[in-house]
Parts: C-alpha cells; structure tokens; sequence
C-alpha cells in the first residue's frame, strides 16, 4: 500500500491550500478519526430521519390534530428539502470550507429537531421538518467527501466502509427505532434523540477536524437565478413521484401543475448550468465515466433499499398483522447482515477488484429481492431470514465499492460536488422507485383481484367446499347469518391472496432490476492508487 496521498482542502481548485493525511497511529491521525467519527454520527441522524417517523404515524397525526390527508408532509417536506440541500453542499463546501459547513449544518439540524418536538400545530411541524431537512442535508455528502479528502483515496477504506453501513443501516432501522421510541416514550423523543447526537457531532468536528480555507467570493457570485430554478425542478420533482401514485398521476390537476413548473424550472435550472461560469451544480463531472455509471448504480441502490424498507413492513403489517416489534424483529436481519457485511465488503476491496465486490453484491441483493417473490400468505420470520440475509449483504457488498469506484477517480476538489450529485441520484433512485413500486401495486392488485374474483365461480366444487366448510364452522360457533359470513371469509381470503401476489410482483421487478445492473460493471474502472507526496526538500 502506498503512503499517504497529498489533497486539497476549501476553496475552487486555484485556490486550495495542499493537505496531506497524517502518518496513522500518531496524534494526529487519533485526532483525525474522532472527528470523522463525528461527522459519520451526524450523518447517520440525518439519514435516520428520512424514516424514524414512518411507525409513528398514527401517534404524531393525533398529537398535532392533522388529518390522514396531511400527515403525510411531515415525511413529504423533509425529503423535499433534503433533496434542495444535498446538491447545495459542494457550493457551501467551497465557501466555508468542510469543518465549518458540517458544525454549522449539524447545529441547525440539532436546533431545527428541538424546535420538531416543540411544534405546536401541523403547520409548526412541517416548516420546522423543512428547516431540519434543508440544514442537515449536507452532513451527508460532506462526511462521504471527508473520508477521500481527510485520509486519501489509498487510505480510506474502512471510512467507505463505515459510510455505506450508515447509509444501508439507518433507513432499514428507523421505522423499527421510530416505533420503539414512541411506545415507550413519546413522539416528540422522535426528534430530541438527536439533540445530544448534534450537540456532539458539530463539537468534536469543530475540535478534530483540521481547518480550511474559506472563500466567500463564491457566496457573493452566486447565480440566484439557477438556485431558485434548482430548488423549484428538485422540490417539484420529489413531490409529483410522491404524490403521484395516491392522487392517480396526471389525472389529477395538481399533478399536471407541478408536472409543468417541474419541466420549467428544469430547463431553466440545466441552461443556467450549462452555460454559467459559476454554475450552482457542478455537471461536468458526469463526463467521468465511473462517476456517471457509478451514480446509475446509486440510483438503482436507492430504489432497492427504500423500496424494501418499504414493502417488507407493508406486507408483514398489511398480510400477517404484525404489530411494530414482530416487523422489528424480522426486518432486524437484513440490519444485522448490512452490519457483517460492510467490513467483509472492505477486505475483499482491499484484496481483489471492487468491481468483482460490486457485482457480487449485486449478484446476492437479486437472488434475495427474487427469492422473496415466493411470499404466501404464512409467510414469517423462517421464510424472510434467508432472503433478508442475502438482500441486506449484497445491498452494503454494493454501496462500498459503489462510492469507491465512482468517487476514487476524482481528484479531490471535485470531491464535495461529486459527492452532493451521487447523494441526490440514490434519494431520487429511492423517491422514482417507490412511485413506481406503488403505482404497479395499485394496478397488480386490481389485475390479481379479477383474475381471482372470476376463478371463485359458486359453481365450482373447491368453491363449495370452502363455503360448506366455513358455513358449518360458523353455525357451530352460533354465527348470525353463518351463509353471510362464509361469503365474507372467502372475500377476506380473496382479497389477501391477491396483495401477496401483487408483493410477489413487486419483489420480482426490484430483483430484475438489480440483476440487469450486472452489465454495467464491465464498464467501469479500476481506481488506481495515487503515489504519495514527494519527500520534503524534493
């Protein structure tokens, strides 16, 4: 392994001050990883967030007194801003330098998350949601930038490993982490159990974190027109593939609306862009071949673990009435295998191609979204264990060398753009994958049903049987209307064999996708390590 690899640090590329790793097992480098140990804390509150409140639901809507319609914006708005923000980051990392804009980004989402718990009414929450989005976005791309620029591309592995943990880790733990909070506290411990997390996160970076230089000229020339076109094409985009699926796409008038400033602003926001020497997005760097192709794997990434976050609670709770700690309990596997999985992903990157790392786990997180298409309506925690195991190991098997060979090529003051971009494409992966995961849902649901409503003909003998059966079980535990009832039983029964194959479908598509993935790897590069700095006096 070479030595370290001299960086830069703050600041566009002409005027960045030369930074080099300390020697590891010094002061300086135990300094250096307390800090980043902070930074990787803050950035796992900020992703915790995006789904701590999804098993509290119910709770939060009846605390703020909202109805069903608008409970939804507390998850809406925080994504929303979180999607403006992220972007935002290689800019402010530029201007402010990465120690300063991550305290100031860890402090405003500790405040912003007391003022959460503090809300009054639904309007209070979700102003407060969006501020708490928008300030804490950029702990994200800032730490995935720190683990190149702080210890160098040769040296930065087990930082890669950590940040993909924490990345796979904290969405499929939230709705699990956000119910047990609330059962045995209340939802405003939802957002204050991030407050000491903050506190210490934004303290120990100020400490530990070595300093930048700042520039604020890049602030004072900054192209307003392109940022509000930015924040109006990202915010309407999240919300038309979030509301899409529930309001039926562009039958509704809302929908064609915010379809309309979407494509507007995108224009303006992509010429302003392409045409400005001081662009608020940097897109040149999807010129870099592993960057654009390692950015469509975050898409893909993004759509497999939101989208199974997201279906194997639904049919557990929808399916088999599991309450929040049954679901915990099996969704638990997948966590712990992310947790295994990320530091055996980082020796097999140290020690073969990534590339290989990647389509092994590409391989492992297929077979496990295809072997969870042989769902029934029994199925439990014995036939989820395996399929979670293999999805959660392959889905940290590819994030590692997913941020290792997108960002590996980089030079380093390009680093905290790339590392905005690639964010933003695994939540939009996350936010067009569950669109699409429920508008199929609607429509495989509505097909099964048919299919299923036309089989059960009275006429047929296992029809019979069933209704003789139940109709005679009923009448014996002294039933009102027994006849009634069997019909009611073989509606009930109809309509949960259907939602199984409709998650039978969907499992299927999101295996399909992850295996069609396999055909970019050959595609990409291997990162070579880069030598380190000459000797003093050279």
């Amino acid at each position: 392994m070479s030595g370290p690899s001299a960086t830069t640090m703050g600041g566009p590329p002409g005027a960045t001050r030369t930074y080099t790793p300390p020697t590891p097992g010094t002061v300086e480098a135990k300094r250096l990883n307390i800090g980043f140990m902070s930074m990787v804390i803050g950035m796992f509150m900020a992703i915790l967030d995006i789904q701590i409140v999804a098993s509290s639901i119910t709770q939060i809507q009846a605390g703020v007194s909202a109805s069903a319609d608008e409970i939804h914006w507390i998850q809406t708005a925080y994504l929303i801003a979180e999607v403006i923000g992220i972007p935002l980051s290689g800019l402010l990392n530029r201007a402010l330098g990465m120690r300063l804009l991550f305290v100031f980004s860890a402090a405003g989402f500790t405040l912003s998350s007391t003022l959460c718990a503090l809300s009054w009414n639904l309007d209070s929450l979700i102003f407060f949601r969006c501020i708490q989005g928008f300030v804490g976005a950029a702990m994200i791309p800032t730490t995935m930038a720190a683990a190149f620029s702080l210890f160098g591309p040769n040296r930065s592995m087990v930082q890669q490993v950590m940040i993909g943990m924490v990345a796979t880790l904290a969405p499929s733990i939230g709705p699990t982490l956000g119910g047990w909070i609330t059962d045995h506290l209340s939802w405003h411990w939802l957002f204050l159990v991030n407050v000491g997390p903050g506190i210490f996160a934004a303290s120990m970076v100020l400490t530990y974190i070595p300093k930048d230089q700042l520039d604020l000229r890049v602030i004072r020339n900054i192209d307003f027109t392109g940022l509000l076109a930015m924040a109006l094409f990202l915010g309407a985009f999240e919300w038309v593939f979030e509301q899409g699926p529930t309001d039926g796409w562009f039958e509704d008038q809302g929908i064609v609306l915010w379809s309309i400033l979407c494509t507007g602003a995108g224009a303006v926001f992509f010429w302003r862009v392409l045409t400005r020497s001081n662009p608020v997005v940097d897109l040149s760097i999807f010129r870099d071949r592993n960057f654009s192709l390692g950015s469509l794997v975050a898409v893909v990434i993004g759509f497999g673990l939101f989208g199974s976050v997201y279906l194997t609670p639904l049919f557990l709770g929808t399916v088999r009435g599991f309450n929040s700690l049954q679901i915990g309990e099996i969704m638990s596997v997948g966590g712990m295998a992310m947790f295994i999985g990320g530091p055996v992903s980082g020796i097999l990157i140290r020690r073969i191609d990534p590339r290989f790392v990647m389509a092994a786990g590409m391989s492992l997180a297929a077979i496990g979204l295809y072997w969870n298409h042989f769902l029934t309506a029994d199925s439990s925690f014995n036939e989820l264990f395996w399929p979670q195991l293999l999805r959660g190991g392959g889905l940290i098997m590819c994030m590692v060398p997913a941020n290792f060979l997108a960002l590996g090529t980089l030079p380093p003051p390009k680093l905290p753009n790339a590392t905005g971009l690639f964010t933003v494409c695994r939540n939009i992966g996350g936010a067009v994958g569950l669109a699409g995961l429920n508008t199929l849902r609607l429509s495989y649901d509505n097909l099964h049903q048919q299919e299923l409503g036309a089989a059960l003909d009275p006429a047929r003998p296992a029809v019979q049987a069933f209704l003789s059966q139940s109709e005679a079980s009923l009448r014996a535990l002294g039933q009102v209307d027994p006849q009634q009832q069997a019909l009611m039983q073989l509606g009930r029964r109809m309509q949960v064999e259907s939602m199984v194959m409709t998650f039978n479908n969907l499992f299927l598509v999101m295996g399909v996708c992850f295996a069609f993935m396999l055909l970019l790897v050959p595609f990409l590069r291997r990162p070579q390590p880069r030598p380190g700095p000459a000797p003093a006096g050279h």
